[in-house]
């Protein structure tokens, strides 16, 4: 996801734009005058400038409305966009889930693609119908076309992160009914794709594109535009794995037995006094009479008690059923958890035996360490410690996101 400057909203869409985006006008902008100068040397310069700046912002205005036309599809389907931004390597639509069929995937990915087909034929119309070949506006339009049929071309090669890709994924979906096995081949092709553009713009950048009888591609270029490629390709293929592994570990391979169980019938003064107070506190208290439990204590509640009365009531008037608690069983998957979680905003889940007794609990940071022990990464415990206090997953580990674009089937 690109960060950057909020400069207004579409369509209700935050529309954001990166520092590199700057860099990359001017460059576009200098690069065209200059061309353009020497190209028509009937133009005056400001006439060669003018035009060359016009293209570049034409140019992102391209971008944007391809963007958007994965957005506004997104939209119709009910997934919420969080933001387009322009950057260097031109844009990108920021969606808050992954679309839940591989029709309606398919129908965000290639309509971005769409939009480019639809504007390089209106512009190529456009420029038909301008007789003086070398006017700034035909010149403009004719250009502005071409941009378009490769920015179309270009995003439909068959690799993630782009359309091409997203299209692919989208039928291997389809055809193999598994969502992570279309991220998986899609993403595969998306690393052969970036490193394929490395490679040739290396062999340009040596200068043996014509000695090996290849085209001619600016090398820097390429080389830039395949890492791009090879990264995000990398992380989506990352992103699976990650899922993978959420699906695989279960509700008891990740709860602790982080709470303690007291008697209902506890007074509430001393239930405070006992409990409350205590270094050692839990951050989790259940309920039990009889031999059954008898809740969640909603320790929160003994703020709306009269102090008076604390001597009177138990726990009994502040317990929470079991059944009105969010709970999860012990072969829950702890992506399902993760989901259940995020969607209630809960900071700990319940885990129940089959029995209908509490197993135990899951917070953020026990379903932090459950993934890094599966996939061995190396996670402190400084860093867990940290995140059960703070509640929140680390900024490169969003296992909320990750979690709710996962396919369950």
């Amino acid at each position: 996801m690109q960060t950057g400057r909020r400069v207004g909203t579409l369509f209700g869409i935050p529309l954001l734009i990166d520092t590199s985006w700057f860099f990359v006008l001017v460059l576009f902008s200098t690069g065209y005058a200059l061309a353009w100068q020497a190209e028509y040397p009937a133009w005056q310069s400001t006439i060669a400038w003018a035009t060359g700046i016009s293209m570049s912002l034409l140019f992102f205005a391209s971008v944007l409305l391809h963007e958007l036309g994965h957005s506004l599809v997104a939209k119709l389907q009910g997934i919420q966009v969080k933001s387009i931004t322009l950057f260097f390597f031109g844009g990108v639509a920021t969606i808050e889930q992954e679309p839940k069929t591989p029709s309606k995937a398919f129908q965000v990915a290639i309509a971005g693609p769409a939009v480019s087909l639809a504007l390089f034929l209106l512009l190529s119309l456009l420029v038909s119908q301008l007789p003086q070949i070398d006017s700034p506006l035909r010149v403009l339009a004719n250009q502005l076309a071409g941009v378009n049929l490769v920015l179309l071309i270009f995003n439909m090669l068959p690799g993630l992160p782009l359309d091409g890709g997203q299209v692919l994924k989208a039928a291997i979906w389809k055809l193999t009914g598994s969502q992570a096995k279309g991220t998986q081949w899609a993403a595969k092709a998306g690393k052969t794709l970036g490193g394929l553009a490395i490679a040739l713009g290396v062999i340009e950048f040596a200068g043996l594109s014509a000695a090996l009888g290849l085209p001619s591609f600016n090398g820097l270029w390429l080389i830039l535009i395949g890492w791009f490629i090879l990264q995000n390709a990398s992380s989506y293929d990352r992103l699976t794995h990650v899922q993978e592994a959420l699906l695989k570990i279960k509700a008891e391979d990740a709860m602790t037995r982080e709470f303690r169980v007291v008697d209902a019938n506890m007074r509430l003064r001393q239930f405070a006094d006992d409990h409350l107070l205590e270094a050692t506190r839990a951050p989790v208290y259940f309920a039990a009479s009889d031999g059954r439990y008898r809740g969640l204590v909603a320790v929160d509640a003994l703020q709306n008690v009269e102090r008076s009365q604390w001597e009177v009531q138990t726990l009994l008037s502040i317990v929470q059923p079991l059944n009105e608690v969010p709970t999860v069983q012990e072969s829950t998957s702890l992506i399902e958890v993760i989901q259940l979680m995020e969607t209630n905003q809960l900071p700990r889940i319940t885990v129940l035996s089959p029995a209908g007794a509490v197993s135990g609990v899951i917070d953020r940071g026990d379903i932090v360490q459950a993934l890094a022990q599966k996939m061995n990464l190396k996670i402190s415990d400084a860093a867990i410690k940290q995140i059960k206090e703070e509640g929140s997953y680390p900024v490169r580990l969003q296992l909320g996101a990750i979690a709710q674009a996962a396919d369950l089937k």
